[in-house]
């Protein structure tokens, strides 16, 4: 036992110092001043009144926006993660190729992949917009609107469900085939197959992207940052960057520990909802469902 507590040790120890440790240390400067150029004073819960109030007119904003950008972009990513697992699932030509396509984008770093979408999405120059004059549609300011700006950063985040069509692929390969077959015995088609083996046998896949997704969702920040730097009007501004102008910009850190735990509470609850509403519709083969 001592032999498996020492091998342990370095992950035990890293938790406690650089996870647990900070998360304690941010809650209880969430009760005080902190400034970067002040001494600590205790204020009791000042900073949470002042969050909710919404004083600086921005919290809540920026809390709209994250909202905004997650309801939009979870059930997009998932759904067209999932229909590319599907197609990629499939017996074609040239199979891996596609495969190693649609994954390579979640390997390139974030700056580079920012900086290339911000020459796609370019109103003047840009090659979405050329392709749509080419097609004689109609034209967007994309990034560049703010009735737009959300919508353009979800259609970017299609480009990096890398890792997210990986986890289904691995999901739709454990599908047994005897399946498929015993409903084509039964006269059921690709419609039947899909509906009534794969997406219940996948319910468990999809459940564990969905937490992923909105987890993950509410913590964007390096796209905003690079790309639009909250703007314009504020229209990309997430609670993550709010956090981050406060904390680095403004050197409220106390404050900013007061938003992070606010976001924390908030993901939280998302996934206790996620957990509890789970069972009426996550499927586990030989257990009924859950």
């Amino acid at each position: 036992m001592w032999m498996g507590i020492l091998f342990a040790l370095p992950a035990i120890l890293g938790f406690f110092i650089f996870t647990l440790g900070p998360m304690l240390a941010s809650f209880v400067l969430t009760f005080t001043d902190l400034k970067l150029i002040n001494p600590i004073k205790f204020i009791g819960l000042d900073n949470y009144v002042q969050l909710f109030r919404g004083s600086d007119g921005l919290f809540y904003k920026s809390l709209s926006t994250t909202f905004q950008y997650v309801f939009m972009s979870v059930p997009l990513n998932i759904l067209f993660a999932f229909c590319v697992a599907l197609l990629m699932n499939q017996q074609i030509k040239g199979r891996a190729f596609f495969r190693t396509v649609f994954y390579l984008p979640t390997i390139v770093p974030v700056f580079a992949s920012s900086m290339i979408w911000i020459w796609i999405l370019d109103p003047d120059l840009g090659l979405l917009n050329n392709v749509l004059k080419t097609l004689g549609l109609p034209t967007s300011m994309w990034i560049y609107s703010s009735e737009t700006v959300i919508p353009s950063l979800v259609l970017m985040g299609l480009w990096v469900t890398g890792n997210t069509m990986i986890i289904f692929l691995a999901g739709l390969q454990g599908i047994p085939n005897h399946l498929y077959e015993a409903l084509e015995v039964d006269g059921g088609n690709k419609l039947h197959k899909l509906l009534y083996i794969t997406v219940p046998l996948m319910s468990p896949t999809i459940f564990f992207n969905l937490v992923l997704g909105f987890v993950g969702g509410f913590q964007i920040f390096a796209e905003a940052y690079i790309m639009t730097q909250g703007g314009p009007n504020n229209s990309s501004l997430f609670i993550v960057f709010y956090l981050y102008r406060e904390a680095f910009q403004l050197s409220n850190m106390a404050y900013a520990s007061t938003v992070a735990w606010f976001l924390f509470i908030i993901i939280l609850v998302f996934t206790f909802v996620i957990f509890k509403t789970s069972r009426m519709w996550v499927y586990y083969e030989g257990e009924g469902n859950k």
